[in-house]
């Protein structure tokens, strides 16, 4: 459906996805018959989408309207901002627009794609203008957890929008802009219709802190650790990385990289000018050729992941480096909520292994990317938007930096949900309309509905099990052999009196047909689906998917 035209003025806000979910970040702004893409990012999978990895918004909405759609604008270059885009650039196709950390970052996607000669991506200089149909653009420099974040301006004939994207105050960043900006100010001085913001941090009343504070600290703890040290953190803050850089030079320490990741990260930061004088690697081939207190080794993992660094170290899985009693590993990152059960369970790992650990609940080893209310209270004070429009959260957030916003002062706000088309003008903000919405999963190489067929197939197997039954009927439909079965995942799979009674299930269930249904597949099939459902039901409480197989002698060509 379109909900534009040429000579429409209104000014629309439709989030895909990232408004009522942290992560997933799509968003689209419609003025005079075009849309804006902001941002075009993923998930991680959880229990629900078994053998999923990656979860992403579905794009059906832009995908019809593509051929008004006048760019992709991406704020920065986190997962949840840009991890979509080799996925589903596809299906909207249009030209992409970062600055040229971000822009290194996305060529990196799109080469291991086999796209970077397809995508049209553009690199732009920060606070520089630049039109695209009715909006004119402005990537306004903010602090956050990755160099090159940026708000943006998005300038229309009804008014200024700023889209913060992920931000927070820094006066002491290691990398990027001192924050607050004046350009925040003069912004606000000039005009702002409505402030699109970032919600992650809003039940935290302090700001959050400072990058040289972090670096502060962890230059006297490690000054105190006389075996090895491990410091995960997230791969993608490259402040941290230079911190951790700048830290084993001051205590004599090699820097081990591990996590592929991280070299990522390293790579693109020093192909666009940070972390020129980032100390030289040691390989870790090499690093067990070091005495144990001159390495300093930065690897992936800090939220316990299992394929990452730090969880093959701890399981001694990996192929040159050990941990030992006496090394300390500290996790300057935070416990993301929902991951307390997975790093518990790593703790522990390596506290039994005689190693020392150090958490965010220990220590000060880190600090947000994202605005605490005193922060959000400061950037409202500066910009003086109409109207607020919360996103970047669960709706707990939502709703919370909603009432934060009607505190201070802001005339007119909304709490939006994926798929909610928003007016926004003068007299506040109105939902018009809703867009189809949903989510999709990387499942293998394909992308797929996340709530399609075989997910949902693969869900129940894991919830209930599996039984597959060969039937093999004679030229008169009768069967010409014992049912053959196959079980998996059922609680007596290996019970050789429950197959035995499966199977007799089966046979009677299909002497029991007429001779004209045991010509007809369909009613053989749904007999003894029925009655291997039935015997599992009262048998093991349990209701299995089953698929039939059927074979007719007459079919069989023995040639």
């Amino acid at each position: 459906m379109a909900y534009l035209r040429a000579s429409d003025d209104r000014l629309l806000f439709l989030p895909l996805g990232g408004s009522g979910e942290i992560g997933m970040n799509l968003n689209l702004y419609g003025h005079k018959g075009k849309w804006l893409m902001v941002d075009c990012g993923m998930s991680f999978a959880d229990a629900g989408t078994p053998g999923v990895d990656l979860i992403f918004p579905d794009p059906g909405f832009i995908e019809d309207e593509q051929k008004d759609l006048v760019g992709l604008v991406v704020t920065h270059g986190h997962e949840d901002h840009i991890g979509a885009v080799p996925y589903l650039w596809s299906r909207f196709r249009c030209p992409v627009y970062a600055t040229p950390f971000t822009a290194e970052l996305i060529k990196d996607k799109l080469s291991e794609a086999g796209l970077l000669d397809v995508v049209p991506l553009t690199i732009v200089n920060q606070s520089e203008p630049f039109a695209l149909g009715p909006f004119t653009v402005t990537y306004v420099p903010l602090a956050h957890s990755i160099a090159e974040g940026h708000g943006l301006a998005i300038e229309t004939s009804q008014g200024t929008i700023f889209h913060t994207g992920d931000w927070k105050l820094d006066d002491r960043p290691i990398i990027g802009p001192v924050c607050p900006s004046p350009t925040l100010k003069a912004l606000g001085d000039k005009g702002v219709l409505a402030l699109v913001g970032d919600s992650t941090n809003v039940f935290n009343e302090s700001e959050s802190g400072s990058e040289a504070a972090v670096k502060e600290s962890l230059m006297d703890i490690v000054a105190g650790i006389e075996e090895r040290v491990i410091i995960t953190t997230f791969a993608s803050n490259v402040a941290r990385l230079d911190t951790i850089g700048q830290v084993a030079r001051k205590h004599g320490r090699h820097v081990v990289l591990l996590g592929r990741s991280m070299h990522r990260i390293l790579k693109a930061a020093q192909a666009t000018g940070y972390l020129t004088d980032f100390p030289e690697l040691v390989d870790e081939a090499d690093a067990g050729a070091f005495p144990r207190d001159k390495i300093l080794i930065a690897c992936t993992g800090c939220q316990g992941e299992d394929r990452a660094a730090l969880a093959r170290i701890a399981r001694d899985d990996h192929k040159h480096l050990n941990i030992a009693p006496g090394d300390t590993v500290i996790f300057s990152s935070k416990i993301i909520p929902g991951n307390e059960i997975t790093l518990g369970a790593l703790f522990n790992q390596l506290v039994e292994k005689g190693v020392k650990v150090i958490t965010e609940k220990d220590a000060f080893v880190h600090v947000s990317g994202h605005p605490g209310r005193a922060e959000l209270r400061k950037m409202y004070g500066w910009t003086k938007p109409t109207c607020a429009i919360p996103v970047h959260g669960e709706p707990r957030h939502l709703y919370r930096h909603a009432a934060l916003a009607l505190e201070i002062g802001i005339k007119h706000t909304i709490v939006p949900a994926n798929g909610d088309v928003i007016e926004i003008s003068e007299d506040g903000l109105k939902l018009i309309d809703k867009a189809p919405v949903g989510r999709t999963a990387l499942d293998g190489s394909v992308v797929v509905p996340a709530d399609g067929v075989s997910i949902v197939d693969r869900r129940r197997i894991a919830m209930n099990g599996y039984v597959a039954a060969s039937v093999i009927l004679d030229v008169k439909g009768r069967l010409a052999v014992e049912p053959l079965l196959a079980l998996r995942g059922l609680p007596r799979q290996d019970d050789d009196t429950f197959y035995d009674a499966m199977v007799a299930d089966v046979e009677d269930a299909l002497e029991r047909l007429s001779r004209n249904d045991r010509e007809d597949d369909d009613k053989v099939e749904e007999a003894a689906r029925v009655a291997i459902r039935r015997l599992c039901r009262k048998e093991i409480g349990r209701n299995p998917s089953v698929d039939i197989l059927i074979t007719r002698q007459d079919e069989i060509d023995f040639g």
